[in-house]
């Protein structure tokens, strides 16, 4: 079998199939999403309305990340960190906002604890004193997505898998019973899956001593702007990110400037971080914002449309991919995103 794309996603499901003892090579252009993804794992987090299906997915796929993470790690590090994420909001309105969201999480079952401002500077003193409260998602953690890819192909490559460094255009140069496309927005290309690019911007800060003032993955409000930092052990945070339905690869001093504004609002003392990086990558999207997982026509198999969430939905993707290789069916799990619900008559 063939996987296109060197991704996250493209590596989860070349070592699995691996594993199970199937011929893969990988297909890569050195490109992807990846490099930019901040790498949350918020099942909580990004539950948004109306999307009850794909947050069921999330909350799946987020349940393998701890053993997913220690396979992992007998292959490199990973970057994975439990602290958990904080929802905090700065003003009223931001408040109203972020607690519309937090009901509709509780609805749905998901562990989200409020927690009043004072309580979120016990827990993490660098946020700003004007916090009017907030929330915790204790099961919301994160990984290193460059450290991830580099792990994940050390780990395909010991389970058997090969790799070869090009771009694919066309299908039919591949030659292969099974041919898993994972490559992102090049998706719709190769296949003609409704995969389009959404534009993100982030930053990537560095705190002085290498050592970021707080431990918890922070998502929040300031004034009406979205924003989320993660810190990693090596003193790294990233800022992120902004959403425009762009094309081009440019990064914008008005987004660096929102994010900047945003942050420095919810923790003051990034201004005085060093600004190492300002990325820009292109998340696959789908008309409804939910993964494309499953076959396709003929022989091609689709594992694209992640959006915001290919990092997160690595395990849950590749074992479902792997499972319908193996037997032909779809896991129950992924029927509801096939791809074919975007097909002619479909």
């Amino acid at each position: 079998m063939a996987v296109v794309g060197g991704g996250v996603v493209g590596l989860s499901v070349a070592w699995r199939c691996a594993q199970r003892g199937m011929s893969v090579t990988v297909y890569d252009n050195g490109r992807g999403a990846w490099q930019v993804a901040a790498g949350m794992l918020a099942p909580v987090s990004e539950a948004y309305f109306g999307e009850a299906e794909l947050t069921a997915l999330l909350v799946a796929s987020a349940g393998q990340w701890p053993a997913f993470a220690q396979e992992l790690a007998a292959h490199g590090p990973t970057g994975y960190r439990s602290e958990g994420t904080l929802q905090v909001a700065l003003t009223q309105d931001d408040l109203a906002e972020a607690q519309r969201l937090w009901e509709y999480q509780q609805t749905l079952g998901l562990p989200v604890t409020r927690l009043p401002a004072a309580e979120l500077r016990e827990r993490e003193p660098s946020l700003h004193p004007r916090l009017r409260a907030g929330a915790l998602a204790e099961g919301d953690h994160q990984v290193d997505p460059r450290r991830l890819v580099t792990t994940l192909r050390t780990a395909a490559g010991a389970a058997g898998a090969s790799f070869v460094a090009r771009r694919i255009t066309d299908l039919p140069s591949v030659e292969a019973r099974a041919v898993v496309v994972a490559a992102g927005c090049g998706s719709a290309e190769l296949t003609g899956v409704p995969v389009r690019p959404v534009k993100g911007q982030l930053l990537r800060l560095r705190a002085p001593a290498h050592q970021p003032g707080f431990q918890h993955v922070i998502r929040g409000y300031a004034d009406g702007r979205k924003v989320y930092l993660v810190p990693r052990a090596d003193g790294e945070v990233v800022v992120g990110a902004s959403e425009e339905e762009r094309t081009d690869s440019v990064p914008t001093a008005g987004a660096a400037l929102q994010l900047l504004r945003a942050a420095t609002d919810l923790v003051p003392e990034l201004s005085e971080y060093e600004l190492v990086e300002v990325g820009v990558g292109h998340r696959p999207g789908t008309p409804d914002n939910a993964p494309l997982l499953g076959r396709w026509r003929d022989r091609v198999v689709v594992a694209s449309g992640h959006y915001r969430h290919g990092v997160l939905l690595a395990p849950a993707t590749a074992d479902a991919i792997c499972e319908l290789l193996v037997t032909g069916e779809a896991p129950e799990l992924i029927r509801p995103f096939s791809p074919q619900r975007f097909a002619e008559g479909g």
